[in-house]
């Protein structure tokens, strides 16, 4: 336990004296003048001076005294408070002598994280340089507390602020500017030169002064990226404390901070395009195509010298700059996989090899499809390669130039980008392809685990909780499993008994449909047929409250034929929602498979296979010749 001794002094100055209380004198025999803190007079009078505390701390290394000074107090009371403090940062093990900068120790600390990723230490020096320096970096690293923390994110909003109320003038710049674009361009013609002349001295001042006004526009400071720059500073804070016991707490970790909500995934469904085109509005930053645009798509870049890359991103999902760095060496064409183990990442458009992360590490099995396209790529290569002769670049990566040269991480991103503002479709971020990869494998009934391992991450819930969205169908699916959750008896009335003919079954099984429309006396009529063109197979009638009574009318309907003809209903399916929003209320479609029990297939005479059907009864492709062969 600390003994603090506490004392008072001032700043006056006045004769000075030596220890045996003589007057100290100068040269010329006058009295020496200076500092009297310690014996002022005017110390005893309330209000004069400040409190100053001085105690003893344990020795340091080679036995040297450790003296701990602080004042500058109006109370004694102050000075014994900053005692307690001090003693107990000492005995957390602060070093409270210490005079370094919350700067120099930022640099020292990055300077010794030697096993940092390139981008990670990229984002850490960014952090560092234009958010913890300038704010945190005069400051002691033994005083830091969280009201500097706090004190700096209350700057950084009121910064925020200033560059809001910046872009606005921007953009107000922006629209006078196109404005005045074109009210000079309409005014096109040799008659109307005159009139054109004001009008374009007007776009040019216009232009101008939206080049001024774009002077020094930054970008605003997040919650998310708040939360970054304060998950550095955490990190720093937790090394000097492992590392030097630098400090008592990790201040980072008390600081709040706006809620930083992660961007959720949206579809692209019909009433968000006809918003898009109308406005040219996004409904969110993280956009996923359907199934029916991502087909659209495809059949758009069929032609493109990388259609294999983007068939490659949309069905595997892979980062950018591990398909930059994919070797040939590390696809196998005859057993359809890849191995991504080096990633190419660029920091300030400058690129640069790393391997990923453990986590990151994988080998992604191909469809028969994915490998074909590879082989085709291989091809178009070699043809690349004779025609360019000494020119042609070896660069032995799977996707490049023409000319076979690598691809830069960015040029992919730029080039996807191009590609599908030609295509006309609603715009989609080629990192958005992940999402996509992710949606459409588990619209395919994959788990999420399987998802993750394609995707590459450390655990399934980072893959459920970012990189996956609800698809229509399978909120549809989903609506009809929860809807068939609930058995609803709907009385219907038979008009024509519901027969299935014969020639409706194949291989024990029947596909019919039923559909439903409303009466003007809001009774519901339901069909069963086979084909749109075919005859009905029955009809009921019913009394039902909208779409939905028709729909479970239909499905009693047929339960009942099946119990009384002993057949197994073995599937239903809604397409009521494919009606336009304006028929749904007098509408419904729904679509039975139905199986006869005694013709359902068993085991009874199987014995388990050992070999695949001979070539000729195959019916999926074989792989072409050009790619039986590892590369």
């Amino acid at each position: 336990m600390i003994d603090p001794s506490y004392y008072k002094r001032c700043q006056c100055k006045g004769p000075l004296k030596d220890k045996e209380g003589n007057p100290v004198l100068n040269a010329d025999g006058k009295p020496k003048i200076g500092d009297i803190g310690l014996s002022c007079p005017k110390l005893s009078k309330k209000g004069h001076g400040s409190w100053y505390l001085y105690f003893e701390a344990e020795r340091g290394e080679g036995n040297k005294r450790a003296r701990v000074r602080r004042g500058g107090f109006a109370k004694r009371d102050d000075a014994k408070d900053k005692a307690k403090e001090l003693y107990a940062e000492i005995m957390a093990g602060t070093d409270v002598l210490s005079d370094e900068t919350c700067g120099a120790f930022f640099h020292r600390w990055i300077d010794k994280k030697k096993s940092l990723a390139r981008t990670t230490r990229h984002g850490y020096q960014e952090h560092v340089d234009n958010y913890l320096l300038p704010h945190l970096g005069h400051i002691k690293r033994r005083n830091l507390k969280v009201r500097h923390l706090d004190k700096m994110y209350d700057a950084i909003e009121k910064e925020n602020n200033r560059r809001i109320l910046h872009r606005l003038r921007v953009d107000e710049l922006q629209k006078a500017r196109d404005a005045a674009h074109q009210a000079w361009v309409r005014a096109a013609g040799y008659a109307n030169r005159e009139r054109r002349r004001p009008l374009r001295r007007a776009f040019l001042d216009a232009n101008a002064a939206l080049r001024e006004g774009k002077k020094g526009l930054r970008k605003v400071t997040s919650a998310a990226t708040m939360h970054r720059i304060n998950d550095t500073l955490s990190s720093a804070l937790a090394w000097g404390i492992k590392r030097e016991q630098a400090f008592s707490k990790n201040w980072a970790q008390l600081v709040e901070l706006p809620t930083a909500t992660r961007p959720k995934p949206l579809v692209w469904t019909r009433e968000r395009i006809e918003h898009w085109k109308r406005t040219g509005e996004k409904p969110g930053p993280v956009m996923v195509w359907t199934p029916q645009l991502t087909g659209q798509f495809l059949d758009f870049v069929k032609g493109d010298w990388l259609y294999e890359l983007w068939h490659t991103f949309i069905f595997n999902g892979p980062r950018r700059g591990e398909m930059a760095a994919l070797p040939w060496t590390e696809v196998d064409l005859d057993a359809l996989w890849l191995r991504i183990s080096q990633q190419i990442v660029e920091v300030a458009y400058e690129l640069y090899g790393e391997a990923p992360k453990a986590h990151s590490v994988r080998t992604v099995s191909l469809s028969l499809e994915s490998g074909d396209n590879l082989a085709a790529f291989r091809a178009k290569q070699e043809k690349q390669r004779l025609k360019w002769a000494g020119a042609y670049v070896d660069s032995g990566r799977v996707w490049t130039h023409e000319n076979g040269e690598g691809l830069h991480p960015d040029w992919i991103s730029r080039r996807f980008a191009r590609l599908v503002e030609l295509s006309g479709l609603p715009p989609v971020r080629l990192h958005d392809l992940r999402h996509l990869a992710a949606t459409l494998s588990l619209l395919a009934g994959n788990d999420i685990k399987v998802v993750q391992e394609k995707l590459g991450h450390s655990s399934r819930q980072i893959t459920s909780d970012t990189y996956t969205s609800v698809l229509p169908e399978m909120m549809r699916a989903e609506a009809e499993s929860v809807m068939a959750v609930v058995p609803r008896d709907v009385p219907y009335s038979v008009r024509t008994p519901l027969a299935i003919p014969e020639r409706a079954w194949q291989n024990g099984l029947a596909v019919f449909f039923t559909h439903g429309a409303r009466q003007p006396d809001d009774s519901w009529v339901v069909g069963a047929q086979a084909h749109p063109d075919s005859d009905l197979l029955g009809v009921i009638s019913l009394v039902g409250r909208g779409q939905d009574d028709a729909a479970n009318g239909a499905v009693k309907w047929v339960k009942d034929h099946c119990t009384a003809n002993d057949l197994e209903l073995v599937r239903v399916e809604s397409f009521s929602a494919l009606y336009a929003e304006e028929q749904r209320g007098d509408f419904s479609f729904t679509r039975f498979t139905v199986a006869r029990s005694e013709e359902a297939p068993d085991l009874d005479g199987w014995t388990l296979p050992t070999g695949l059907p001979s070539s000729a009864g195959r019916v999926t492709k074989r792989p072409p010749k050009g790619r039986r062969k590892s590369m």
